[in-house]
């Protein structure tokens, strides 16, 4: 290399370093900013997780407590004071507390708090679907037989996790209204459904036996 190039050489270079630095002064708080965004951000993400385990387990213990008393009345009344900080945990104390009205013995109460979270489009669909479920199984005889299968119906379209059950409580209904083989029908459904659990499987052989029905081979039953 000649002298002349070499010198052209470290003129370049000196160039291509005070653009740098002429950058660096001009947007170099950019990358400043940059940096306290993603710090602060990561910061603030390890916070918000922290504050929401603490709310949990402050949830949990305080569900905990509250289910210790010794009376359904108590309990309902210690579940009312919990506070929880989401719609998905204000709708599990509800229907906690929902279950201990209905063992005191006040449908009516326990009824009206699992409608107001069924009805409420700020709770999570699932847990609105529940607690729909659970009005009607609370309810049960007090509730027309025909609006009690409209709703049962409605629920097996629409939800993936009480679809089964559903149709449980609807083969108990035709029971009730004396349509046996109809209730048989939808019991041998039940079993051949590849989604049944183990004890609904049971309870629904157990019912079809009761009403003079036949099981159906297991090779049947799959299919």
């Amino acid at each position: 290399m000649s002298d002349t190039d070499s010198f052209i050489e470290e003129v370049t270079e000196e160039v291509r370093r005070d653009k740098l630095f002429a950058l660096m002064k001009k947007y170099g708080w950019i990358a400043a900013v940059a940096v306290v965004a993603i710090v602060g951000g990561a910061a603030y993400k390890e916070w918000t997780k922290a504050q929401n385990t603490a709310a949990a387990q402050k949830l949990g213990d305080d569900v905990v407590a509250a289910l210790e008393s010794d009376s359904a009345e108590a309990r309902a009344a210690a579940l009312a004071g919990v506070q929880s900080n989401s719609p998905a945990a204000t709708a599990l104390v509800a229907m906690l507390r929902a279950a201990q009205l209905a063992e005191a013995g006040d449908t009516q109460g326990a009824v009206a708090l699992l409608d107001s979270v069924a009805s409420n489009g700020e709770m999570p669909m699932i847990y609105r679907q529940v607690a729909s479920f659970k009005s009607l199984l609370v309810q049960g005889n007090g509730l027309d037989a025909a609006e009690r299968r409209v709703r049962l119906e409605g629920l097996m379209q629409t939800s993936v996790t009480l679809r089964l059950p559903a149709e449980e409580q609807l083969a108990l209904l035709d029971i009730q209204e004396g349509k046996s083989a109809d209730a048989i029908e939808r019991l041998q459904r039940i079993i051949a459904d590849a989604e049944v659990t183990e004890d609904l499987r049971r309870r629904a052989s157990q019912l079809i036996v009761s009403l003079g029905g036949e099981l159906q081979p297991a090779s049947q039953s799959g299919n």
